[in-house]
C-alpha cells in the first residue's frame, strides 16, 4: 500500500511537468526561484539519499546538489539539463523500487545522520509527504506557467 501511494505521487509529478518545453519547465515564478525542472531534480536527490544513502548504505553523492551548493538542486537549473533530471530521477526512482521489491520486510533499517535508525516503513512515509508537499508546489507553477490544472 505505502509503495502505492508512492508511485501515485510520483505519477502526479510526471503528469505536472507533462508537455512542457524545456524552457517552460525551467521557469520559476517570482517572487520565487523554485521551477518544475527544480523539483524534479530535487526529488532525484531525495530518491537518491533515502533510498542509496540510507537504506542501501551506498556511499554516493547526491547528483544536483552537495554540503557546499545545498539549494544546487532547486538554483542551478538550465532547460538544457531537462534531460539530464529527468535520466537521473527515472534512475533513482527504479533503484528505490528494486530496493522496495527485495526488501524482507518494511523493518529493514538504515542510519540518517539527522533522525538516526530509520525503517523502510519511515522512509515510504516520508516520501509520500515529500512528493505530496512539492506536487502541491507543482500544481502552483503549472497554473502559472501554463494555465494548466487538474493534470
Amino acid at each position: 500500500m505505502l509503495a502505492d501511494f508512492l508511485r501515485a505521487q510520483r505519477h502526479t509529478l510526471v503528469l505536472k511537468c507533462s508537455g512542457l518545453s524545456a524552457e517552460l519547465a525551467a521557469r520559476s515564478v517570482e517572487p520565487s526561484t523554485l521551477s518544475l525542472l527544480g523539483l524534479v531534480r530535487h526529488l532525484a536527490d531525495v530518491e537518491r539519499r533515502w533510498f542509496r544513502q540510507v537504506l542501501a548504505g551506498e556511499d554516493v553523492a547526491l547528483r544536483f546538489s552537495s554540503v557546499a551548493n545545498p539549494d544546487g538542486d532547486f538554483d542551478d537549473v538550465s532547460a538544457d539539463g531537462v534531460a539530464e533530471a529527468w535520466e537521473a530521477w527515472h534512475d533513482e526512482v527504479a533503484f528505490a523500487d528494486r530496493f522496495v521489491a527485495a526488501a524482507p520486510s518494511l523493518d529493514v533499517t538504515g542510519e540518517d545522520p539527522w533522525r538516526g535508525t530509520v525503517s523502510l516503513r519511515w522512509v515510504l512515509v516520508h516520501m509520500v509527504e515529500e512528493y505530496a508537499r512539492h506536487n502541491g508546489h507543482a500544481d502552483l507553477l503549472r497554473e502559472r506557467i501554463d494555465g494548466q490544472v487538474g493534470l
